[in-house]
């Protein structure tokens, strides 16, 4: 849509306000509101002020003015508004230089795609992420100084089994994947999401229940363009959180929120065209051209690195685990989901050849995300960066002799920003990442984050040592 078209969208939906989104650094959406006589054709260029220094990795207080000027082709109606209101996902500039903002998300992601064109490899980086998420009836947590405590509580959980009036059809551990209703209880509420994405023009693949017992499920959206997915992702959160929220239940994105079972993961799949002919499609091992090849050995290469972009919590190494049913194997294969990379075999179509990288999570930031999984891919397609060869294995059955020669990815997130410390000149190409982004984020991770999960002590602590 263009400006104007935009705000006849609004009109012909009696739109009477506008929510102006944008994501801050770690990937969560933050919103504005106006009234819809605010927004005007010059608004699309004039932009809206607010207050950077108070949205997390932005700028400091001594320069805290800065502007959110709309996306005109990103108008939606928000499908959860009591009253009509516009949705416009917007970019963030400085109002002194009137240029982007270089930490905004959506500007990096931008770039990257601009990258890709400049470098005549491609013009387009498809993107299909699967974000898992958890569905729960409850969820309590604190944390203070004598005191913390989570307490989950689900319908389906297999701890209710022997609940007072429970009448069973619990998910066992493990054993929660594809089950039909009684034992699948939310299969209307996915429903329920899915007719909501559809209503923001995001067009649904599947949607089933996932492997973990207590909620775990999974809706897949059709893939699109680098910055039109990392949008999508977006709405994708917000609308499985607030559809959980309206049926008195609450949604996570947390990679491993439940001790003993499954964790949520975010496969992304990618692929590479030019001029509307897909390029990872080829004679070689897979059906995968040698373009191909090389993105997957750029993503390995890379891989410990990515990880602080792709796996950025101290919870997402709850997940990635070595022993366990998690893709910290940087290996790649045709099928076989014991391997980091696994490239999928349901069509030989060269339009579906493409490479699923199966260690991201979804509490990362998807335009960060995206963007650095492809420049990492590109780097091995201009370095040519062979993988080796396939390791068509179930290598989660390998003895450890066996799985010594196996890298894996980072154990924690302190190792993963120190790779990323060491290695991140192919982020730095065509100016996509920026010294400035890499070191607040790491600087961000490590203050904010790491800093005082190590300061306090867990419960579990309590049961190991109380008594030493």
């Amino acid at each position: 849509m263009t400006p104007k078209e935009a705000i006849e969208f609004a009109k012909k939906h009696g739109a009477v306000m506008v929510d102006l989104k944008f994501v801050d650094f770690l990937g969560t959406w933050q919103h504005t509101s106006v009234p819809i006589h605010r927004l005007e054709v010059d608004s699309f260029e004039d932009g809206f002020g607010f207050d950077g220094s108070s949205i997390r990795g932005f700028q400091p207080i001594n320069a805290s003015d800065m502007l959110i000027i709309p996306d005109a082709s990103t108008a939606q109606m928000d499908p959860f508004m009591a009253q009509p209101t516009l949705s416009l996902i917007c970019n963030i500039y400085d109002p002194i230089s009137r240029q982007n903002y270089p930490r905004d998300p959506r500007f990096i992601a931008k770039k990257a795609e601009a990258y890709l064109k400049q470098t005549g490899i491609g013009d387009t980086c498809y993107c299909g992420p699967e974000a898992e998420f958890f569905v729960f009836d409850s969820v309590r947590y604190d944390v203070k100084g004598h005191q913390s405590f989570v307490y989950i509580d689900s319908e389906e959980g297999h701890w209710n089994s022997g609940k007072e009036g429970a009448k069973g059809y619990k998910v066992r551990p493990k054993e929660g994947y594809f089950p039909v209703s009684p034992v699948d209880t939310l299969m209307d509420l996915r429903t329920e999401m899915c007719l909501h994405l559809e209503k923001v023009g995001i067009e649904v693949e599947t949607s089933h229940h996932e492997v973990a017992t207590a909620g775990q499920c999974e809706i897949d959206m059709k893939f699109d363009s680098l910055v039109r997915m990392a949008d999508k992702l977006m709405w994708f959160k917000y609308i499985v959180r607030n559809t959980a929220m309206k049926a008195g239940k609450v949604a996570t994105f947390m990679p491993k929120p439940i001790f003993g079972d499954n964790g949520s993961g975010m496969h992304v799949h990618q692929s590479i065209w030019r001029e509307g002919k897909p390029l990872f499609g080829g004679d070689g091992y897979a059906g995968l051209s040698e373009t191909a090849l090389y993105y997957i050995g750029g993503v390995i290469k890379h891989s410990k690195a990515l990880a602080a972009l792709t796996n950025p919590t101290t919870n997402s190494y709850r997940r990635l685990v070595p022993g366990y049913e998690a893709p910290v194997n940087l290996a790649y294969s045709s099928r076989n989901r014991s391997a980091a990379l696994r490239i999928p075999m349901f069509s030989p179509s060269p339009k579906s050849k493409r490479v699923e990288v199966r260690f991201p999570d979804p509490t990362c930031n998807g335009y960060l995300a995206f963007a650095a999984l492809m420049m990492a891919g590109l780097d091995g397609i201009q370095n040519k960066i062979h993988p080796g060869d396939p390791l068509d294995k179930n290598i989660y059955a390998l003895s450890p002799e066996e799985r010594k020669d196996v890298p894996s990815m980072p154990g924690s997130l302190p190792e993963a920003l120190e790779a990323l410390e060491r290695d991140h000149a192919f982020l730095l190409k065509g100016d996509v990442f920026t010294k400035d982004v890499i070191e607040t984020w790491i600087e961000y991770k490590r203050e904010e984050e790491i800093g005082p999960v190590q300061l306090r002590p867990s419960p579990y602590e309590f049961y190991l040592y109380f008594d030493a």
